[in-house]
C-alpha cells in the first residue's frame, strides 16, 4: 500500500519511455515476474489512458502474465483493476493469467509459462542484496529468459537505486561513466544485453539526500499523495504526508 503509487508512477514513465522509441506494439505480450498486485499492468494502462488525448495510440490487446507467490496480492490487484480501471470511460482490453508460484521453487521443465512468447518480461524490484539467493535467483531469471522471452523480445528491470549499487558492492555515484559500468555488471549477472537505462529520480542529484534533507525537499517540491496519506494514517499510524517520488533506475534489455 505505501508504495504502490510511487511503483506504478514509475513504470508508467517506463512504458512512456518504451512507445517513445516505438518499441510498444499493438499486440503486446507481458510476463509480471514478482508482479505483486499488478502495478506493471497498471502503469501501462494508465499511460494508455492518460496519453489517449494527446497522440493516437491504435487500440491494443495486453496479454498480462502475473508470476506471484502471494495470490492475496493477485485477488487484490484484479479486484482493484475492475474497480478502478475496467469502470473507465476508456477500457483497456487486457487479458490477465495469474501464475502462482515462488520463484525459488521454479521448475524449467514443469512450468505452464508459454515459450517463446512474451514481448516483454518485467522484473521491478524483486533483486536480493544477500549473494546467494540473487544468484539463485538470478539463474530462474535466466532461464525464464531463456525460455518464454520471444528472441525480439525485451526485459524491463526496476531497481531501486540504493540497491542497484548494494549489489555490486560500490558507492553510488555522480560520475556517469562508472555508474554505467554498475549497470552493465547488473546485465552481465543477468545474462543481457544493455539496450538503456534511465535514472528516475526526484531531484537534480544522483547522490541521494540525507532523510532530514530530503523530508524538507519532498516538502517543498513534491506532490502530495493526496488520498494516500489519510488511509495509512488510519491504518498504519504514518504521521507525516507522503508524497510522490522516484529514485528507481529503468533499465531496458534483451537476450545476449
Amino acid at each position: 500500500m505505501k508504495y504502490f503509487l510511487d511503483n506504478v508512477y514509475c513504470i508508467y514513465l517506463a512504458w512512456f519511455l518504451i512507445y517513445q522509441d516505438a518499441l510498444l506494439p499493438s499486440k503486446v505480450n507481458i510476463l509480471d515476474i514478482a508482479a505483486g498486485p499488478g502495478t506493471v499492468a497498471y502503469g501501462l494502462a494508465l499511460f494508455l489512458q492518460s496519453s489517449s488525448g494527446f497522440f493516437h495510440i491504435p487500440q491494443m490487446h495486453i496479454s498480462y502474465y502475473s508470476l506471484e507467490k502471494q495470490d492475496a496480492f493477485q485477488f487484490r490487484g484484479l479486484q482493484f483493476w475492475r474497480r478502478y480501471i475496467e469502470s473507465r470511460l476508456t477500457t483497456v482490453n487486457a487479458y490477465f493469467r495469474f501464475v502462482t508460484t515462488d520463484i525459488f521453487n521454479w521448475k524449467t521443465q514443469s512450468n505452464n509459462l508459454p515459450k517463446d512468447f512474451f514481448d516483454f518480461i518485467v522484473i521491478s524490484h524483486c533483486f536480493f542484496a544477500d549473494p546467494g539467493k540473487r544468484v539463485e535467483a538470478n539463474n530462474t531469471y535466466k532461464q525464464i529468459f531463456t525460455t518464454s522471452l520471444k528472441n525480439s523480445g525485451y526485459v524491463l528491470l526496476i531497481v531501486q537505486d540504493k540497491k542497484l549499487f548494494k549489489i555490486s558492492d560500490v558507492h553510488q555515484v555522480e560520475n556517469q561513466e562508472e555508474e554505467k559500468n554498475v549497470v552493465r555488471k547488473f546485465m552481465t549477472e543477468l545474462g543481457l544485453e544493455l539496450v538503456w537505462y534511465k535514472y528516475l529520480t526526484s531531484t537534480d542529484s544522483r547522490i541521494p539526500l540525507s532523510g532530514v534533507e530530503f523530508g524538507k525537499f519532498a516538502r517543498e517540491k513534491l506532490p502530495k499523495q493526496l488520498y494516500m496519506s489519510p488511509i495509512l494514517q488510519q491504518y498504519f499510524g504514518q504521521k507525516h504526508h507522503l508524497h510522490y517520488t522516484l529514485d528507481d533506475y529503468v533499465i531496458l534489455a534483451k537476450k545476449s
